[in-house]
C-alpha cells in the first residue's frame, strides 16, 4: 500500500512538473515578467547587459519624476550607458557608476551598499522584461529592509517572431533555476 501511494504521489509531482512547465513555455511574458507600476522612489538601479533599451528606460523614468538618482550597475557598459544617459539629458550629478558587477547578483550585491549611502529606501530596478523577475528578486533577497520595485524595458516583448522570446526563455529559466538553487533567491 505505501509502495502505491509513493507510486501516486512522484506521477502527481511529475504531472505538475510537467503542467508548470508547460504554462511556463506559453506564457514566458506573464511568468518572467514583473512591472510594479507608476511609483516614486529616491533611486534607481539599471542594470548592464550591453543592451541599450535599458539606459533609454530610465531616461523615461528620470524624466517623469520617478527617481532623481540612477546608479549603473555592470562590468564594462556603466561609462556606454552612462554617456547615453548625459546625452538624453540626464545631469552627470544624477549618476553614479559601479562598474564590478558581472552578474545580477554581484549588481544587487555591489549597488545595495551604494544605496544605503545615499539613504535611498524605496529603488527602482530597470532592466529588461524578460529579466525582471530574476533581478527583483535578488535584490529583495540580499536587501529585504529596503522596498524594491521593477520598471522594465520592453524591447522584444511584443515581437510577432517567437524566436526571439524562445531565445530568452532559453536563457532565462535555467538561471532563475541557479539563482534558486545556488543562492537561495526564490522567484515566486
Amino acid at each position: 500500500m505505501k509502495l502505491r501511494r509513493r507510486f501516486v504521489i512522484a506521477i502527481s509531482l511529475a504531472g505538475l512538473f510537467v503542467l508548470l512547465a508547460l504554462l511556463a513555455f506559453l506564457f514566458p511574458k506573464q511568468v518572467l515578467t514583473v512591472d510594479s507600476g507608476p511609483v516614486i522612489a529616491e533611486a534607481m538601479v539599471v542594470l548592464g547587459g550591453f543592451v541599450v533599451e535599458r539606459p533609454q528606460r530610465a531616461v523615461e523614468l528620470f524624466r517623469s519624476g520617478e527617481a532623481p538618482e540612477i546608479i549603473l550597475s555592470g562590468s564594462g557598459d556603466g561609462l556606454v550607458n552612462q554617456q547615453l544617459l548625459k546625452k538624453s539629458g540626464v545631469p552627470a550629478a544624477a549618476i553614479l557608476l559601479e562598474c564590478l558587477s558581472g552578474t545580477t547578483f554581484e549588481n544587487a550585491k555591489f549597488s545595495i551598499p551604494l544605496l544605503r549611502q545615499m539613504g535611498a529606501k524605496r529603488v527602482i530596478i530597470v532592466t529588461s522584461w524578460y529579466h525582471s523577475r530574476r533581478a527583483l528578486a535578488t535584490f529583495k533577497h540580499l536587501a529585504p529592509d529596503l522596498q524594491f520595485y521593477s520598471r522594465p524595458a520592453y524591447l522584444g516583448y511584443d515581437a510577432k517572431d517567437r524566436k526571439i522570446i524562445r531565445e530568452q526563455m532559453r536563457l532565462e529559466y535555467p538561471k532563475l533555476l541557479g539563482y534558486w538553487l545556488r543562492h537561495g533567491v526564490c522567484p515566486l
